[in-house]
């Protein structure tokens, strides 16, 4: 059953009767190298090691590249059928996040649950844009990967509102720190980049990001190469109809590697209009 066709009553329904609900621990399958050594003494005790492979643990470390960068011992995820993402919380921030709505804990998580069903992907950093609400701004941070194409800040920005189409403008402002900016905009459905070159094109090529080869198998939509500290870069696409895009930052090759900023960006989009300068409509 999909998001976004319950009411909260159904909703209300579909916990009680249809929805599981897990809290899986992040030491499980290392999403952060501080707790490899931990890992390791706990399989030293374990006949089986979890297949890190599988599709549904695939779907969870895609969930820790996106949203709260803060270490937390357990996430609660909301998973479709489909594995996709619908929601994540760690439970570091639980407190936190339900005294910022002004609710108690309980009725705080419920409330995540019942918005994750709904389709609003809580607590993954998404932004949700609406012709009520054409533009957002956010603020986060990225950090300049050790080998190249190993880490990616992900912001999902969805437009599924704006049935026929528009223009996405997302102007980046680059905080003061040291490391320099790099942006792509890709649709939802691209996987995020490797280390490993995908096929067709030469490793080295891959690794020294730069070159008409190496843009062709990147297949981003849009891209800012660099955007010094202090900066601001604008990236524009036009969609012919309403999707989900990922906004990948990340710092460039000129950075020195492991070194962080932030960034801010604001997202919005310009709907299409016929030639008498209305939206357009569906036939």
């Amino acid at each position: 059953m999909r998001a976004g066709v319950l009411s909260d009553e159904q909703n209300i329904d579909f916990l009680n009767e249809n929805f599981i609900n897990t809290w899986i621990t992040t030491t499980e399958l290392a999403p952060k190298p501080n707790i490899s050594e931990a890992i390791a003494k706990r399989r030293e005790h374990k006949s089986k090691n979890f297949d890190a492979t599988h599709p549904l643990a695939q779907t969870i470390m895609e969930g820790w590249k996106i949203g709260s960068k803060k270490s937390s011992p357990a996430d609660c995820f909301v998973i479709s059928p489909d594995l996709e993402l619908m929601g994540r919380q760690p439970v570091n921030d639980l407190g936190d996040d339900s005294r910022r709505k002004g609710l108690r804990a309980y009725a705080y998580y419920f409330t995540f649950l019942k918005d994750a069903l709904v389709g609003r992907f809580p607590g993954l950093g998404n932004l949700i844009l609406s012709k009520e609400q054409p533009s957002l701004e956010m603020l986060n941070t990225f950090r300049t990967p050790m080998v190249a194409h190993q880490d990616y800040t992900v912001v999902v920005i969805d437009t599924t509102a704006f049935e026929d189409g528009g223009t996405l403008t997302i102007d980046i402002q680059v905080g003061i720190d040291d490391a320099k900016g790099k942006f792509h905009l890709f649709d939802d459905n691209k996987e995020l980049l490797t280390e490993k070159a995908p096929d067709g094109i030469d490793a080295d090529v891959w690794k020294s990001q730069q070159g008409a080869d190496y843009v062709k198998a990147l297949g981003a939509l849009a891209t800012v190469w660099h955007i010094d500290p202090g900066d601001t870069e604008q990236i524009s696409h036009r969609f012919a109809q309403g999707q989900r895009f990922k906004l990948c930052a990340t710092g460039n090759r000129w950075s020195e590697k492991g070194s962080i900023n932030a960034f801010i960006a604001k997202v919005s989009v310009e709907e299409n209009r016929n030639e008498n300068g209305q939206e357009q409509n569906h036939a």
